[in-house]
């Protein structure tokens, strides 16, 4: 039985996730970077193996079930519990250019498929693996515009910010998940917590960001390695608390 941690990240082939898992990985933590394309999931394991990473590939598509499944079997097979958890995967499907009203139905069933569905579908797969952990973790990737209060405030930084409905509206669903998930768990050892990255460097992120991707992940793994005395049903970045 491996003793190490071990933590599973979605989306973990490029960007945010790939960097989440080099630093959980220079922790000695075992990291199975979850991707859609088997491909690009075995080429970033082995580009985090040629640093001394203990990384391992697995398909996970969180829009599909039966992935999903497949996915949380291999993990019970191969190690027999889940240590974190961070749910990095998602997607920005809206036209920017398009008002609140004008996005398509199709535009938030898309986004709510993989930012929503997929997250909660994922989170219950592997939460039987988690509860076998002595101090399971699980991160929840929002966003600052994911935050009611701050959308709702004139001269908030994200106040203009609507051009993202789906998007937004997705990541306040997260939220709320994570509150109440949080508080389901709350007499277990396991914790959950949603994390802003930051405006970061990445194809999602696109012109204009401000954060590297080696501090857009620094949030996600801080939550993901809490000590017992840690937070639980926060929305942080940076530990710093964000406004619901």
């Amino acid at each position: 039985m491996n003793k190490k941690k071990i933590a599973l990240i979605t989306g973990a082939n490029k960007g945010i996730g790939l960097e989440t898992a080099r630093q959980l990985g220079q922790q000695d933590i075992t990291v199975l970077l979850a991707a859609r394309d088997s491909r690009k999931g075995t080429t970033a394991a082995e580009e985090l193996r040629k640093d001394g990473i203990d990384a391992h590939p697995i398909v996970l598509d969180v829009s599909d079930p039966e992935s999903i499944r497949k996915a949380a079997t291999e993990v019970e097979r191969n190690y027999g519990r889940l240590d974190i958890l961070i749910n990095n995967a998602g997607v920005m499907t809206d036209d920017k250019e398009k008002k609140v009203s004008e996005q398509t139905l199709d535009t938030w069933r898309k986004t709510f498929d993989t930012n929503l569905f997929g997250l909660i579908g994922t989170t219950q797969a592997f939460l039987p693996l988690l509860r076998r952990s002595t101090a399971g973790r699980i991160v929840n990737l929002s966003s600052i515009l994911g935050s009611i209060t701050l959308h709702g405030q004139p001269g908030s930084p994200i106040y203009e910010s609507k051009g993202y409905a789906s998007y937004n509206v997705s990541k306040s669903a997260v939220n709320a998940f994570t509150v109440q998930l949080a508080y389901e768990l709350k007499d277990t050892p396991l914790k959950v917590n949603a994390a802003h990255p930051g405006w970061v460097k990445t194809d999602m992120g696109g012109e204009g960001a401000t954060m590297e991707i080696v501090d857009g992940a620094k949030t996600s793994v801080a939550l993901a390695t809490l000590d017992a005395d840690g937070p639980s049903g926060s929305f942080l970045h940076m530990g710093e608390g964000l406004p619901w």
